[in-house]
């Protein structure tokens, strides 16, 4: 979908047109689901969280500011609710670097090779390499190259400063690279060939 036909959708929703809500909503609504599945197991959970997203856009949609980007737009605000739910749930006054979010994203070339009964010696190194990042780097590489994110927009998300997301995406890339060897920037170019299929959107 182009910039411009968000942009229009998305000026038509705030001017109240339902066709552009159920439209945002029926586009969008799988995958915000498959994303809340990132940080919580609870189905019911993410659901109601989707619908609480959507009330609250309807309620307040005169007052939306434009966007050329729904699904930024959208992955932005619900990240922010459900950061919300995990700290209330946990009755944590402030979030610390051992109660924050954690997203439990997998690598769709991962959960491939978990169900191959025999795994040649690449797809093993790429395996353990993937299982050394932590869930802050799965994360920002989840919005890099699966949701082609711009750092801008990364920063935004994960209130991240700009100077921190570069380096957490550089660190991440450097950590596969290593643990690799001298295979890694081949098998890093085959993992990060398609921005689709990086991240498996059903874990």
């Amino acid at each position: 979908m182009s910039n411009k036909t968000d942009k229009k959708i998305w000026d038509d929703f705030r001017n109240g047109d339902d066709y552009a809500l159920s439209h945002i909503y029926y586009q969008y609504v799988q995958e915000l689901f498959r994303y809340g599945k990132k940080f919580f197991e609870d189905d019911e959970l993410i659901k109601d969280m989707i619908q609480e997203l959507f009330f609250d856009l309807i309620r307040t949609r005169n007052n939306l500011g434009s966007t050329d980007n729904i699904r930024f737009y959208l992955i932005a605000s619900f990240r922010n609710k459900l950061a919300l739910v995990a700290k209330k749930g946990k009755f944590f006054s402030r979030p610390t670097e051992e109660n924050m979010m954690k997203a439990d994203i997998v690598y769709s070339v991962e959960k491939e090779m978990i169900e191959v009964e025999q795994l040649s010696e690449n797809k093993r190194m790429v395996q353990d390499a993937l299982k050394e990042l932590s869930p802050k780097q799965r994360e920002i590489l989840y919005y890099k190259y699966t949701c082609d994110f711009s750092y801008e927009q990364i920063c935004e998300v994960m209130s991240l400063k700009y100077d921190s997301a570069r380096k957490q995406v550089f660190r991440a890339l450097r950590s596969l690279r290593k643990a690799l060897g001298d295979k890694g920037s081949v098998l890093l170019l085959l993992v990060f060939s398609s921005q689709k299929n990086i991240f498996s959107k059903n874990s």
